[in-house]
C-alpha cells in the first residue's frame, strides 16, 4: 500500500469525528440527549463555536437532531439522509469565513469612503433596495446582500480582491453555513442586517476610512454574533440570544419566515 499524504483536518470536523464514535459506541445511544454545548467544549478542551460547528455537522448528516428548546439528540446512523455518509461534511467553518471577510471587507468599506461618489451611493441604495424586496417577498435577501458587498469592492478596481470577496459571501451556501442560517437566521435578524448596512452606507459617505472601515466589520461581528449565540429557544440560552429561523421545510409567508429563492 503506498504512502498517502497526511492531511491536516478542521478542528470541527475532529471534534464531530469523535461524537461520531460515541454515538456509534453506545456512549451517547440513540435518543439520547448529548450533554450541553458548553460541557462539551470543557470537556473536549476546545471552543463552544468549534464545538456548534461539529454539531451542526453531524446534524447536516443526519446523526443527530436539534429540537430547540429541548437539546440536541443522538439519531441512529442508518436513519441519516441519503447521499451524507459519515464524515461527509467538509466546508469551510462559518467563524473562518466571516473572520476573512472582516480582514478583506474592512480595508475595502475604508477604501470606498476615500473614493466615495455620488454614483457608487446610489448602487449601495438599490442593493440595499433589493434586500428589502426579497425579505419582503418572504425570500432570504441574499441576492441583494451580496452586491452590496461586491458594489463596495468595485472601488478598488482589483479583480482579485473582487473574486475572493465573491468566493467567500458564497461561501454561505456550503451545507454547513446553510445549517447554521436555517437555525440562527430569521427574518428579524435580516432586517438587523439591513439597517447594519444603512450604517455602513453613511459611515462611506462621510468619507472617513476609520468610520468605514469599523462599519464593516461592525456589521460582521454581529452576523458572527448572530450565529454563535444560545440556541434558540434553549434553556440555558441568555434573553439577549437572537430568535430562532423557522426551519426551512415551513410554508414560506408565516411570520418571521424566509425561504432561499428558486
Amino acid at each position: 500500500m503506498p504512502i498517502q499524504q497526511i492531511e491536516p483536518r478542521r478542528l470541527y470536523r475532529q471534534i464531530a469525528d469523535q461524537l461520531r464514535r460515541l454515538i456509534e459506541g453506545g456512549e451517547f445511544p440513540v435518543g439520547s440527549r448529548l450533554p450541553p454545548e458548553r460541557d462539551l467544549a470543557a470537556q473536549l478542551g476546545v471552543s463552544r463555536p468549534s464545538v456548534r460547528e461539529a454539531l451542526i455537522a453531524l446534524e447536516v448528516e443526519g446523526l443527530v437532531e436539534v429540537r430547540m428548546g429541548s437539546g440536541i439528540y443522538a439519531c441512529a446512523a442508518d436513519l441519516a439522509p441519503l447521499g451524507t455518509p459519515a464524515g461527509s461534511v467538509i466546508a469551510e467553518p462559518p467563524l473562518d469565513v466571516i473572520r476573512a471577510r472582516q480582514t478583506i471587507e474592512g480595508e475595502m468599506a475604508a477604501n470606498a469612503a476615500r473614493h466615495c461618489t455620488p454614483a457608487l451611493l446610489e448602487a449601495l441604495a438599490e442593493a440595499i433596495a433589493l434586500m428589502e424586496e426579497e425579505a419582503g417577498a418572504g425570500h432570504i435577501p441574499v441576492r441583494g446582500d451580496r452586491l452590496f458587498h461586491l458594489r463596495i469592492t468595485e472601488v478598488s478596481e482589483n479583480s482579485v480582491l473582487l473574486r475572493l470577496v465573491a468566493e467567500l459571501f458564497d461561501e454561505r451556501h456550503n451545507p454547513l453555513f446553510a445549517q447554521f442560517g436555517s437555525h440562527f437566521e430569521n427574518a428579524a435578524s435580516w432586517m438587523a442586517a439591513i439597517a447594519e448596512h444603512r450604517t455602513v452606507v453613511a459611515a462611506i459617505a462621510s468619507g472617513s476610512a476609520d468610520a468605514a472601515r469599523a462599519a464593516m466589520c461592525e456589521h460582521l461581528e454581529l452576523s458572527h454574533s448572530r450565529f454563535y449565540a444560545a440556541w434558540p429557544g434553549n434553556a440555558e440560552s441568555p434573553a439577549a440570544a437572537a430568535p430562532a429561523r423557522p426551519r426551512r421545510k415551513k410554508a414560506a409567508g408565516t411570520a418571521n419566515s424566509l425561504s432561499e429563492e428558486t
